[in-house]
């Protein structure tokens, strides 16, 4: 029993008996648990908000963005569901809000929202730059289009949010690796530079794939990369980050290296400084 299971029907069916329930088990939520030392997953979580409500809930948000196969969600925030309880346990949010039923799919045999549905309610219900990138994470993994989110808005022109959810979807690109990377994509949007293009193909002279650019313009030949912690963790990436950088200089572009450490100001006025000596 890996997976979060209601207690009491385990052991009405004779699947457990009451004191291996108590000594092998732990409780999540009432009523529903996990084998102790589980480590709850962004799913695991979902799955127990899901029983908890007596599998009436319908998985929503960042928990239903999980189930969709989206990565970087974190596991230590509350599971979501459209749920009618106010008063849900610590680990879980809940809302009530008007879905259709074409905005509900099953999975893993429970009720989620569709991905449309899903990536309309975190742009309504987060901040930008969270909302960005959930919506990057979910469009990556599922193929979700912009326009398909704002098919379904048209819905619900006078919901919460909605207004400021158009921008966040207007925002979201598939071609972000990582939430670091869609940070770096806004933070040069709201600079004033034109918006770049995400995995960009290099080619070389003999119109072989030489590397994939995280985001950059290919009208000037300036590119930039998020060189994350991954980049460092072994010489062998280390290696193959510099194999890149001289690859890709070599071939006429501006390779523009970004680090956590590296402040926003400075990465700005790198991509600018190289921006102006191809215009």
């Amino acid at each position: 029993m890996g997976e979060p299971f209601i207690g009491s029907e385990a052991v009405a069916a004779g699947k457990l008996t009451k004191h291996a329930l108590r000594t092998r088990f732990v409780a999540v939520h009432r009523d529903v648990y996990v084998a102790r030392e589980t480590e709850l997953t962004a799913m695991s979580r979902a799955k127990a908000a899901w029983l908890w409500s007596g599998r009436a809930g319908v998985v929503a948000g960042r928990s239903a963005a999980a189930l969709h196969g989206a990565n970087w969600v974190d596991a230590r925030l509350p599971a979501q569901l459209l749920y009618p309880n106010r008063r849900p346990p610590p680990g879980i949010q809940t809302w009530s809000d008007c879905v259709a039923e074409d905005e509900v799919q099953t999975v893993t045999g429970m009720a989620v929202t569709t991905r449309a549905r899903t990536a309309l309610d975190i742009a309504c219900r987060h901040p930008q730059d969270s909302a960005v990138a959930a919506l990057d994470a979910l469009a990556r993994a599922t193929g979700l289009k912009a326009s398909d989110v704002h098919l379904l808005a048209e819905r619900y022109r006078g919901r919460r949010g909605i207004r400021s959810a158009a921008e966040s979807i207007d925002l979201m690109d598939a071609g972000a690796e990582s939430p670091q990377e869609t940070r770096i994509r806004l933070l040069l949007i709201r600079a004033g530079f034109p918006r770049p293009e995400t995995q960009i193909p290099v080619y070389d002279e003999y119109g072989q794939l030489a590397a994939v650019l995280d985001m950059g313009w290919r009208d000037v030949m300036v590119g930039v990369a998020y060189e994350g912690e991954h980049h460092w963790r072994t010489r062998r990436e280390f290696a193959r980050g510099i194999r890149r950088h001289d690859t890709v200089t070599g071939l006429g572009w501006i390779d523009v290296r970004v680090t956590a450490e590296d402040t926003d100001a400075s990465v700005v006025e790198w991509v600018r400084r190289a921006r102006k000596r191809r215009t």
